[in-house]
């Protein structure tokens, strides 16, 4: 009985984590402009090399508002980076922090709003 109930406990937990990362994954990729995910979105953000291994440039219109704010996550959630959009070019290097894997980055106006989202690999 208690290998039974250990097992479901073991299954429910990795169904948990999965979800979390599927719902994380929404809430990064579908925050742009149009909230509901739908449509298409027109990329402010430019950024180079994807992969990339020991840092990533991104590049932003001359006439972008200087209230934004570049936020970098790892797959995972947590905050790498809190940039904030002062130039149109901005290039993050990667600390020891950023191992191989997934990262998302995330364009904030001044309210918070997601302008622009996207995903490159860290490939180290």
């Amino acid at each position: 009985m208690y290998q039974s109930v250990h097992k479901s406990f073991n299954g429910f937990k990795k169904l948990s984590l999965t979800l979390l990362l599927v719902m994380f994954s929404w809430f990064v990729f579908a925050g742009g402009n149009n909230s509901a995910g739908f449509g298409t979105q027109v990329k402010v953000v430019k950024f180079y090399p994807n992969p990339a291994t020991s840092l990533i440039n991104f590049e932003f219109p001359n006439n972008i508002d200087k209230n934004y704010s570049l936020q970098v996550f790892s797959f995972s959630g947590k905050k790498m980076a809190e940039l904030p959009v002062s130039s149109a070019k901005i290039t993050l290097i990667f600390n020891n922090d950023f191992y191989r894997g997934i990262y998302v980055f995330q364009l904030k106006d001044k309210n918070g709003h997601v302008v622009d989202a996207g995903k490159f690999q860290v490939v180290k």
